[in-house]
């Protein structure tokens, strides 16, 4: 049995004139598609629907089935505000999570959504639930007290007083005190056991670790042995979790025996996640990175041999990281994804090891493999910078993918949306940049459009062809801009080394790379260069803030979440890993590389117009960021708004938020570069940046 290469090349919409520019309000009408899972016997799937209400300004989820030979989805859930994590048991059954009760508890239903019936009751409520294969048993996990464990009684006792007090303030002991959103109360998330039909629950994780620990864009990040005997989990025993990447995988019987000693069963320093079992069960396979302390570190696909402990890796060889992946029913082989150049394809590795072999790719990315338990049939996600997420098949004896979904076709065929075209940028060295461009529909080349430089996050993230919700490159289109959206250094899916680029070297390579862009843009017959803008957010908030010292060629600027200030930025953030990895140590350990790349240090030269957006529940780049930029620019009249989300984090996921973020966004690009205005005198730009960085303590990457 062997699956051919499948050629996913998505075809932009065919655009007429009766079509609809895609703007957000049309973005808020699509489907929210993800999770699909196979039954038992192989007949049908079942996956996850998030649909917008924004009358109600909620996002509902629900749980519909399609059988996999293709037909009509029928809607398995219809209470509460959140159906999702359908997981089959071996008997046909369908556990999930419902909020219907009121919160967040485990679920049973049949396979045509029947016979529902509540499984667990706990006062901490429950999660990420996971069927035994002997359908005995269920594991999920659950935010409860260290001291109360799996007992209800006391957890409930705790949570009653906590709500009674007329006293909320914090004692904060420790660091990573938040995360993202939220802060760190006194409960942690630990992984439970309850027999399938209800009743007593079991602590599997006890104490006063987090599992599964805060991802570093894991799976999920425990398993079941394939005898029903085992759970495999992920936790950071570090005592320093704020500056820890030190994941290991660990494993307890599932009756909790021992629980409070657990097996470790990696001893690699930095991150090792991902676990899943062998049908066969004799190997866990995990994903592992090698050098501590830094999150974007490759990740490379192992497995362990059970009986004796004997770790191979299958994807030493391969310059990218794995991202997901799952088994074949045969455990002959292991089937993953990887980023390559702005898409995501399927590959294959045999378990004996040898060559890596395509499965799937094109002009898309793919994801959420999972097999028909016969091998025949992989079912999987599909999406592209032009089309929202779909579920498709493919058969192993070859032909092209088939979808089972069709949730968005209607919406899609009624507006117009743009294919993303490639263009390539020579910065020096042999390197090319590759961008990636998005035009205006009904795209003229004899017109001169407005061009908008959109910048990625991460640093060490990427552009490519996915679909987002946030930061909507159709949506910036559909506005009239040609919009471009650069891979500099420092992006993923072009090898580690050039990943690594962007360590230490915030505002050099990759400032450099966007200006080279951007000039060859500028030089495009279909744009005007006197009306350029550019955007980002997170670190691409923190290259807008960079450029606004650094050229005033840009018309107008948006700085969404940015780093202003590297040092309070440091004393500010959570995850303090990434700072110490990124910039060498702490601001007092090496004060010099800090003061290089902050931008605060030139806000001198700030004189663009700029919109500064910041959530304050954002702890990843705290809300002082946004303020102190803010501050600068009033202070230097320099033409600036702020708009702040009291409500939202990182992200602006509210959808009454989000509309008023892209109307506020697009009315402020508006504003600056389709307004009339004098034939500008040349711009003043700032020469490219070339500073030697200090010498650093030696790591195992290659810079190009």
């Amino acid at each position: 049995m062997r699956f051919v290469l499948l050629s996913l090349l998505v075809a932009a919409p065919l655009i007429h004139a009766q079509k609809e520019p895609f703007d957000a309000a049309a973005m808020m009408r699509l489907a929210r598609i993800s999770d699909p899972q196979i039954s038992p016997d192989g007949k049908t799937v079942t996956f996850v629907v998030q649909t917008v209400n924004l009358e109600a300004n909620k996002k509902p989820k629900n749980i519909y089935s399609v059988p996999i030979g293709g037909g009509t989805p029928v809607l398995l859930s219809n209470a509460g505000d959140s159906n999702e994590r359908p997981r089959w048991s071996k008997d046909g059954k369908i556990f999930f999570i419902s909020d219907r009760s009121g919160t967040p508890q485990i679920w049973r239903m049949d396979a045509d959504g029947s016979n529902l019936k509540q499984i667990s009751f706990l006062s901490t409520g429950a999660g990420g639930v996971l069927p035994s294969p002997d359908g005995k048993t269920l594991v999920f996990s659950s935010d409860v007290f260290p001291s109360c464990s799996a007992d209800d009684a006391c957890n409930k006792k705790m949570l009653d007083d906590q709500k009674a007090s007329k006293v909320h303030a914090r004692l904060i002991t420790g660091l990573l005190y938040r995360h993202w959103a939220e802060w760190q109360g006194p409960t942690r998330s630990h992984l439970l056991a309850i027999p399938a039909d209800g009743g007593a629950a079991v602590d599997l994780t006890p104490g006063n670790h987090v599992v599964p620990p805060f991802s570093l864009g894991s799976p999920d990040d425990y398993a079941i042995s394939p005898d029903s005997k085992e759970v495999c989990f992920t936790m950071d025993t570090d005592e320093a979790a704020a500056t820890s990447t030190n994941n290991d995988l660990f494993v307890v019987p599932i009756t909790g025996e021992n629980a409070a000693s657990p097996r470790r069963i990696t001893p690699n320093p930095a991150s090792d996640s991902s676990p899943q079992y062998s049908p066969d069960g004799r190997y866990i396979a995990f994903r592992s990175q090698s050098r501590p302390g830094y999150e974007s570190d490759r990740q490379r696909l192992l497995i362990l041999e059970r009986s004796t402990g004997r770790l191979t890796a299958l994807t030493e060889d391969l310059d990218r990281s794995v991202n997901s992946f799952t088994w074949f029913p045969d455990s002959s082989r292991l089937f993953f994804t990887v980023t390559d150049r702005g898409r995501q394809g399927i590959q294959a590795v045999p378990v004996a090891g040898g060559g890596l072999r395509v499965v799937a790719s094109g002009n898309s990315t793919l994801d959420d493999m999972t097999f028909t338990p016969d091998g025949k049939t992989l079912v999987f996600t599909r999406q592209s910078g032009a089309s929202p997420i779909e579920i498709v098949r493919a058969s192993s004896g070859g032909g092209a993918p088939v979808p089972l979904t069709h949730f968005n076709d209607a919406v899609l065929s009624s507006h117009q949306l743009t294919a993303l075209e490639e263009l390539f940028t020579d910065v020096g060295d042999g390197v090319q940049i590759q961008s990636f461009v998005v035009k205006p529909p009904g795209f003229d080349p004899g017109k001169k459009y407005p061009a908008m430089m959109v910048i990625h996050g991460g640093p060490e993230g990427e552009f490519g062809e996915s679909w987002t919700y946030r930061w909507n490159a159709q949506v910036f289109a559909a506005a009239g801009y040609v919009v471009v959206m650069a891979n500099f250094h420092g992006s993923a899916g072009y090898g580690q080394a050039f990943t690594d680029a962007v360590n230490h070297d915030w505002g050099g390579k990759p400032y450099n790379d966007i200006m080279a862009v951007t000039d060859k843009v500028a030089a495009l017959p279909y744009v005007d260069p006197d009306r350029m803008v550019a955007a980002g957010g997170s670190y691409g908030g923190y290259m807008i803030d960079w450029i606004l010292g650094h050229t005033t060629r840009f018309k107008a600027l948006i700085s969404h979440d940015g780093v202003y200030d590297l040092r309070s930025e440091a004393g500010e953030t959570e995850e303090l890993w990434f700072p110490l990895w990124e910039f060498g140590g702490t601001p007092w350990d090496n004060p010099e590389m800090y003061a290089r790349w902050s931008p605060a240090q030139f806000a001198k030269e700030f004189k663009t117009p700029t919109l500064v957006i910041h959530g304050e529940q954002d702890f990843r780049v705290p809300l002082g960021q946004g303020l102190q930029l803010f501050t600068a620019l009033q202070l230097q009249k320099v033409p600036s708004q702020l708009l702040v989300f009291p409500d939202e984090g990182h992200w602006v996921l509210k959808p009454q938020n989000s509309m008023l973020w892209y109307k506020t966004f697009i009315d402020w690009m508006d504003r600056w570069a389709k307004a009339p205005t004098p034939t500008p005198a040349p711009a003043a730009v700032v020469p490219p940046v070339t500073p030697t960085p200090p010498a650093t303590p030696s790591t195992n990457g290659t810079k190009p």
